[in-house]
């Protein structure tokens, strides 16, 4: 499997996605390799493992990354393509537009290639006109190259559809099921209690709008706090901009990138969870927190409303007046609050499942699903 990042990293949805399929197919008896990105971690700044070595069954593989801002994932989806050809395996996976760029060099090779799209990521905010155009063309070459693409959305299925008279396969991610974690750490860390604090966790960039929440909470009067959660991703400016934004007002809290019990206290103990993004693939955090059985909040594009499922609340994206409206009414309604986290959880739990999806991406492999 091919991503733009480290196998087991919680940077992102495509980790999350690359590891827990990886795991599945291993412990299913068969044989995977992920070819890992060296360099330093995006957010936490942590040396990669430099040898190769075994993680529950998945064989691990470091390659060559030229580790600067805009030759970093290029360059490791250019020498991971190559080190997977030299392996000669039967299926080579990639995963998200920008690693597809070297898509074509397997099948050149004469090996089966699928592409997973994780979202439209050259519609992301974060990028230059040079780096849209260059994860444009490797959703170019996924589109004309892949034997099989997999969506994770039906709004994604029908824009392969429409551009590119591409048909593709929906198979959305999983989740695993969560428990709750009491208020002990972020309490003791930043003195969070259980309910009293607005969540925001993902990665500080601008699609995904956290700037739209501060703006809306700014106005809102209330005692409760809003916690921003998360790391910049090649955007240190914007992060910035964001903590210029809430200067002054000591509700807003900024914890950084959060992972392990910190992260899952978080979750479990949010009053709600906001993802106000533009843009999006199929966001795990979303599918985290409603398994955590917190009330979402999202903006109603289709990646989002389509996971809340009339599970949760939606504003017009992009609109922090129609933000602030949701926000206020959910913090006089704590039953139906409570309420539409209990029915997010169950959906999550009903809807989503790791072993599903495994059993399905391996019939994508064999070529024995058919498409739908």
């Amino acid at each position: 499997m091919i991503g733009h990042k480290r196998f087991g990293s919680r940077e992102g949805g495509v980790e999350v996605v690359v590891t827990e399929l990886a795991k599945r197919m291993a412990a299913l008896g068969h044989e995977v390799t992920c070819y890992d990105r060296s360099g330093s971690d995006v957010m936490t700044g942590d040396a990669a493992e430099t040898r190769e070595r075994i993680i529950d069954g998945v064989r691990v593989v470091p390659v060559k990354t030229i580790d600067k801002k805009g030759l970093a994932a290029a360059s490791a989806s250019y020498y991971a393509t190559k080190a997977a050809i030299a392996d000669k395996p039967d299926v080579i996976h990639f995963h998200a537009e920008g690693p597809c760029v070297c898509l074509p060099m397997a099948r050149r090779a004469g090996i089966r290639t699928v592409a997973t799209i994780h979202g439209l990521d050259w519609q992301r905010a974060k990028w230059g006109r040079l780096g849209s155009a260059y994860i444009k063309h490797g959703e170019k070459a996924a589109a004309e190259s892949a034997d099989e693409i997999i969506v994770l959305s039906h709004s994604a299925q029908d824009y392969f559809e429409q551009t590119y008279n591409r048909s593709t396969v929906f198979i959305p991610n999983g989740m695993n099921p969560k428990e709750y974690r009491p208020a002990d750490e972020i309490e003791k860390r930043w003195g969070l209690e259980k309910n009293s604090y607005i969540l925001f966790l993902g990665r500080l960039v601008p699609e995904k709008r956290p700037e739209l929440l501060i703006e809306a909470f700014n106005r809102l009067d209330t005692d409760k706090r809003l916690v921003i959660a998360g790391g910049a991703s090649d955007t240190s400016e914007y992060e910035k901009q964001l903590r210029d934004m809430a200067e002054g007002d000591k509700r807003v809290l900024f914890t950084g990138f959060v992972t392990g019990n910190t992260l899952a206290e978080l979750y479990s103990n949010a009053y709600c969870y906001v993802l106000p993004s533009d843009v999006e693939g199929m966001p795990m955090s979303l599918l985290e927190a409603m398994a955590y059985g917190r009330c979402c909040v999202t903006s109603d594009i289709p990646e989002c409303a389509d996971v809340l499922a009339g599970h949760g609340m939606t504003f017009e994206k992009g609109n922090a007046d129609a933000l602030e409206t949701v926000l206020e009414n959910i913090l006089e309604a704590p039953e139906r609050v409570k309420l539409l986290g209990k029915a997010a959880r169950e959906h999550v739990t009903r809807s989503y499942d790791w072993d599903i999806v495994a059993q399905q991406t391996l019939e994508i492999y064999s070529g024995t699903r058919e498409r739908y």
